[in-house]
């Protein structure tokens, strides 16, 4: 079995950890994972690793995110959602522009509550299912970001937009939010994850309807997973000293691709665009063509993970 990624799609009702099970199941491996968990009422864009590619999943966790949501103005639920239990209702006496300006606001950097029922882990255990053993923990606020609010639409007291965020963003939160400013609360109806990073749902592949031969076959292969970072192709001589734990000196270097900081994390490639390894970049691409200018053959890189499958 290769290694990579699948762009996934998870339906509503299944946990991320039951989309795991299932291609594990069906491609009869134990080596799954994924980036970026989707609560059980969420639906939409899973990212998942197959053998090697578990390794490359640390690097989606912190992509952007895009979603789709429908919420009801006027009601607040345990949950966030339209699946707990409603503990108020009020009337929502509010304009279609009061609407809009409220949900704009809130682009930008914003301290978010976590909501009780939701995937994130509380000593190691996640927080949903405290949360159904009557444990509810009230996590500290964290700064998350919205970098664009779109696509609104109003029709009575149901609201629906699109919306990119940062990772670790609560959209049922966001719903709350916005309903506390208007002073009558909301929860969310309908959420879908529509894409992490440049993986998109248009593209994704429904892990529960697929067969075992339609997830193999969208398997992303491990050496395009990490195509945006900056690469050092290293010399045919060096390759297996790499594989060996050797770190990467000026001289294993044939060229660069890309332009980077000191302390940035880059690909190091072979000549056909195989991933060797993962560094960090102890020198910037530009002091590098320094280093090769006064022939000073000193260390550039320090390996993060070595990739034995080529």
């Amino acid at each position: 079995m290769k290694s990579g990624l699948i762009v996934g799609y998870k339906p509503k009702g299944p946990t991320s950890h039951d989309a795991v099970e299932e291609v594990r199941r069906k491609l009869k491996i134990r080596k799954v994972g994924h980036a970026g968990t989707l609560d059980p009422f969420a639906e939409g864009v899973l990212i998942l690793g197959i053998n090697q590619g578990t390794r490359v999943l640390e690097f989606y966790k912190d992509k952007r995110k895009v979603y789709w949501v429908k919420m009801k103005l006027g009601i607040v639920t345990e949950t966030f959602d339209i699946t707990g239990e409603v503990v108020e209702e009020r009337d929502c006496n509010v304009t279609c522009e009061e609407i809009k300006k409220a949900l704009l606001s809130f682009v930008g950097e914003y301290l978010q509550i976590p909501p009780a029922y939701s995937a994130r882990k509380y000593k190691g255990e996640r927080l949903y299912k405290l949360a159904r053993e009557g444990k509810i923990i009230r996590l500290p606020p964290k700064k998350v970001f919205i970098y664009k609010i779109w696509d609104i639409e109003i029709e009575d007291d149901t609201v629906s937009f699109r919306v990119e965020t940062s990772p670790g963003t609560y959209i049922r939160s966001l719903c709350m939010d916005v309903g506390y400013k208007l002073g009558c609360g909301a929860t969310a109806l309908e959420l879908v994850r529509e894409a992490v990073g440049e993986f998109s749902i248009d593209t994704s592949i429904n892990v529960f309807e697929a067969s075992p031969e339609d997830l193999e076959n969208s398997i992303i292969p491990l050496n395009e997973t990490l195509e945006w970072l900056s690469a050092l192709i290293v010399t045919e001589d060096w390759i297996d000293r790499i594989l060996n734990g050797a770190q990467l000196f000026l001289e294993g270097v044939s060229r660069v691709e890309g332009v980077f900081k000191k302390g940035d994390i880059v690909r190091l490639i072979d000549d056909e665009g195989n991933l060797i390894a993962i560094a960090i970049s102890e020198r910037s691409s530009k002091f590098l063509e320094t280093l090769k200018k006064q022939g000073r053959n000193e260390r550039v890189a320090k390996l993060y993970k070595v990739f034995k499958e080529r």
